[in-house]
Formats: C-alpha cells, structure tokens, sequence
C-alpha cells in the first residue's frame, strides 16, 4: 500500500504516543522478528521497531520488514521505524487514513 505525504505524516504523529512492541537485536532480522512483527500489525496496524544492534543499516532492514510483513515503512526515526499495516476486514480496522 503507498501512502501519501499526508497520510505519513498523520501516521507518524499517532506513533508518538506509542512504544515500540519489536526489538532488533544484535542478531538481525530473523524469521520469528518477522513473526512477531506481522502479529502485532494485525493487532495494532501501526507499530514501532526499535533497534539495537545493526543501526548503520535500519534503513535496509525496515524496508526488508516492511516488505516481508506487507506493511508500509511510515518513517525511521533515530532507532526507530515505524510500520503501518490496515485489517484486512475493513469493519474491523481502527486506524482510518486522510485521503
């Protein structure tokens, strides 16, 4: 899904208000921080990942996790991504873009 500038910006300021629910560790991305990651989008739809090990290349690996949990890459911040990811049932969606 691309998101306007509008849209990631309306995004980015209702992530403010939330902690980061998946950690990076020293060892990388891995098959259960993808797990994890695609569990709480479908739970929360908008989520933070905080890294602690491998922050030269956050850029690199939000956007591989972004992309392997088919979410959107809202903003990296400092140490900090932030993804979006809408319900696939539309009645049960929280979050409701700009347009």
């Amino acid at each position: 899904m691309e998101l306007t500038k509008t849209q990631r910006r309306w995004l980015a300021s209702k992530a403010q208000r939330i902690k980061p629910t998946v950690m990076i560790g020293k060892d990388g991305p891995s098959d259960g921080v993808t797990a994890q990651a695609d569990a709480e989008l479908e739970a929360h739809e908008l989520i933070k990942v905080r890294f602690v090990g491998h922050k030269e290349s956050l850029d690199d690996i939000a956007s591989l996790l972004a992309s392997n949990t088919k979410a959107s890459l809202v903003r990296t911040i400092g140490h900090v991504a932030v993804l979006f990811r809408p319900r696939e049932e539309e009645e049960k969606r929280e979050i409701v873009l700009p347009r």
